[in-house]
């Protein structure tokens, strides 16, 4: 073949400036942002301890393998991503050991805490954290060569300052088969370059790409499945997870978790409700002024009923189109075919080309 094996190297096209001056630059462009503090155990939830019974029930069962799905739930998420993502970033002798993760796409509903995930990862492990978010990045570097400086620019000082993560919020967008005709983000603009620097990172390079989507299936899939190794998909709360949510929410507002109210009720209610829209519901029904009266008057499963109708759910209808679509993914795939078994990794994009021979053990 062409080349035997020999790569091009890839050109330095900011080799007459200083690092310094490249990230000053990237923080005026608003690329380079701090991250609020929020860590993984703020994602609040309970675990599916079912979900080994239920896979074992689907293997034995009469609907046969892969019908009775167990779903992964939000602190079955947050190992996930922990051993996934937090653990080879924020330290490099994991990083040498464990496979290299470039990218991740978290998938879910709107308010489900897919940029709070992203925002966690980088917190914990202490990365920089570049926002390549279409709507972010547009009226930035404009010029006829301006994405590609921006997109070298923040990979070369990625992997300078690593740890590092990249974020691309509506992720879908560059991929998109239609961009919807209010979008004037241009947010096709780094197709071309985005999978050539992902391609790029190399073991040692403790970058790593995290994608957010609530509408994946908007997207090319097999392009979107040539960028993002590892497709996540952000369950809905359970009614274990939701009673978590309503009691450290209501806390973390200040207010305490008496008797008089009903977080089981307020749980049962909520079903189809993600941990943001909850945090909405008591942020708008627990306000300053409520918070004075709650010695006198304690808080009450009824008080929140106002605020939650005023937030649409997430509906049957929009949970299926998700699931659907990540069945078409190569890791939803191969999860059907194998017997609906799962490590609860919650998905896998086509970054994992090498894995497809490797047969039984």
């Amino acid at each position: 073949g062409k080349g035997k094996g020999k790569k091009k190297k890839e050109k330095d096209l900011t080799s007459d400036r200083t690092l310094e001056s490249l990230y000053t630059e990237l923080v005026m462009e608003n690329i380079v942002k701090k991250v609020p503090d929020v860590r993984m155990a703020d994602f609040k939830g309970e675990f599916n301890f079912m979900g080994t019974t239920m896979r074992e029930a689907a293997k034995i069962s009469k609907l046969g393998p892969g019908k009775v799905e167990a779903e992964p739930q939000l602190a079955d998420l947050r190992r996930v991503l922990t051993e996934l993502c937090i653990l080879p970033l924020g330290s490099e002798s994991v990083h040498e050991q464990a496979p290299h993760v470039k990218s991740v796409l978290l998938c879910g509903p709107r308010s489900s805490g897919k940029k709070m995930l992203a925002h966690a990862i980088a917190r914990e492990t202490g990365a920089n954290f570049f926002d390549l978010s279409p709507k972010n990045t547009a009226g930035h570097f404009m010029s006829k060569t301006g994405v590609t400086i921006m997109m070298h620019m923040v990979f070369k000082v990625a992997k300078a300052m690593q740890p590092s993560v990249v974020f691309i919020d509506d992720a879908e967008l560059p991929f998109a088969k239609k961009i919807p005709k209010d979008d004037t983000s241009d947010p096709k603009r780094i197709k071309k370059e985005l999978p050539k620097y992902i391609k790029n990172l190399k073991q040692g390079d403790r970058v790593l790409v995290v994608g957010a989507s609530h509408q994946p299936f908007e997207a090319d899939l097999k392009s979107l499945s040539s960028v993002y190794q590892k497709f996540i998909l952000l369950p809905r709360p359970d009614y274990a997870s939701r009673v978590v949510l309503w009691k450290a929410l209501v806390q973390e507002r200040g207010a305490e978790v008496s008797e008089e109210l009903d977080v089981s009720s307020l749980a049962k209610i909520t079903d189809g409700y993600t941990g943001g829209h909850i945090a909405r519901a008591i942020k708008e029904t627990v306000t300053e002024a409520r918070l004075q009266q709650l010695a006198a008057k304690p808080l009450t499963a009824q008080e929140f009923v106002s605020a939650l109708a005023s937030i649409d759910p997430i509906y049957k209808e929009e949970e299926e189109a998700f699931k659907a679509w990540y069945e078409k993914t190569p890791l939803g795939k191969k999860k059907a075919s194998k017997n609906g078994g799962d490590d609860g990794d919650g998905g896998g994009g086509g970054g994992d080309k090498k894995k497809k021979k490797k047969k039984k053990k």
